[in-house]
């Protein structure tokens, strides 16, 4: 079992505590704000109110010995970089921080943390891809230049198989899933669509309008893949 500490518990670092905890990880959720830590105690493996700036009640919250430490601290940027500084100094093994703007971010590259998580700007990516195509339902940035994107399947793909698009030869992405929405009558008799994902789909697997690809390569890949139907 990972142990993950997790310090800023605001929106985003509450957020991430719930779902490590779900997903299997012993979680120590620390925040100085006795609130915010009463909201979350149930929820977690351990909450504790400390100051992350002050290093003993780090150390006597066995945080050294966590195998990642997560900084979510939003807007009290000085906290965020005295914590992760000291996070590095008493030895954590892996230590991602949160910057919230680009400045931060710099100066967290200078400490070495092992992950500076963008969100503002990863976000702004993920909204401005959705805006610009309808067609894209999620998106994921995985590295620079690289992403994980469900899209609606191309028109002039429909009823053509994975093996006819052959879309690694063609554009250089992988399909590595396919969520197929099968129509339904419910107990009020009303038509739905129940969706199943086929993960690692036949290549000889039929597509059908309300289908979506769940693929992987490099953005401008991507990108030609969406447009796939105008190069037809």
């Amino acid at each position: 079992m990972r142990s993950i500490a997790v310090i800023g518990l605001g929106n985003f670092g509450s957020t991430v505590a719930k779902e490590l905890t779900q997903r299997g990880a012993h979680v120590i959720a620390v925040d100085k704000n006795k609130d915010r830590v009463e909201e979350l105690k149930d929820s977690v493996s351990y909450a504790v109110v400390l100051n992350s700036v002050d290093e003993s009640a780090l150390k006597s919250a066995g945080i050294q010995d966590v195998d990642v430490a997560l900084v979510c601290i939003g807007e009290d940027i000085e906290g965020n970089l005295l914590t992760t500084l000291l996070l590095k100094k008493i030895g954590v093994n892996k230590v991602w921080a949160r910057a919230t703007s680009p400045i931060q971010g710099e100066i967290l590259k200078t400490m070495e943390v092992d992950e500076i998580i963008g969100l503002e700007e990863e976000m702004g990516k993920i909204v401005a891809r959705s805006l610009i195509s309808s067609a894209v339902t999620k998106h994921i940035p995985l590295s620079p230049g690289h992403s994980i994107a469900e899209i609606n399947i191309p028109e002039c793909f429909i009823g053509k198989t994975i093996r006819e698009i052959d879309p690694r030869k063609k554009f250089s992405v992988n399909v590595v899933a396919v969520k197929k929405r099968k129509p339904e009558i419910n107990k009020q008799g009303e038509r739905v669509f129940l969706e199943v994902t086929e993960s690692c789909p036949s290549p000889d697997l039929p597509l059908g309008a309300e289908d979506a690809f769940l693929i992987v390569g490099k953005d401008e890949d991507i990108e030609r893949f969406l447009h796939a139907c105008k190069a037809v």
